[in-house]
């Protein structure tokens, strides 16, 4: 699955409301409310979670993937040295990240992009994703609204 910064994954697209993504993806594993109310689905074969913000009219803003075959600019992503991923993303000028530790995991967040590289280990077992926030303190939403 083809990870789009700025953008989503694969043919999800930050802005889709819940019937736009089950009509791309089916029915979700999983489906329930975080503690914000936001609706959070659950796809175990694309190994991935999405969250819908309550705030904004349920639209996709969050992804949190963690199958095998995520890339970015044709670089795979998840079960690589987490240097390696950084040299590969370096070449596309993405190279200023924060660091964070919990326990055995560390956070590589990417600002710019707004996404973040956890690691496990100096291994990258997670990507995280979010909407855009614009210089209007806005999400620049990337799918397109039906009128």
């Amino acid at each position: 699955m083809k990870i789009n910064l700025k953008s989503g994954i694969d043919k999800l697209l930050f802005g889709m409301k819940q019937n736009d993504v089950t009509a791309v993806f089916g029915k979700p594993d999983k489906n329930y409310k975080d503690e914000d109310d936001n609706v959070i689905f659950v796809y175990n074969s694309h190994k991935i979670r999405l969250t819908f913000y309550e705030e904004e009219e349920l639209k996709l803003g969050y992804l949190v993937a963690s199958s095998n075959d995520l890339e970015v600019f044709g670089f795979k992503v998840i079960g690589r040295k987490i240097a390696d991923v950084k040299k590969d993303f370096a070449t596309k000028g993405i190279t200023k990240y924060t660091q964070e530790t919990f326990d055995t995991f560390e956070n590589y967040f990417n600002e710019d992009n707004w996404f973040i590289l956890q690691t496990e280990f100096d291994e990258v077992v997670k990507f995280e994703i979010g909407a855009i926030i614009n210089e209007k303190d806005e999400f620049a939403w990337k799918f397109p609204v039906k009128k």
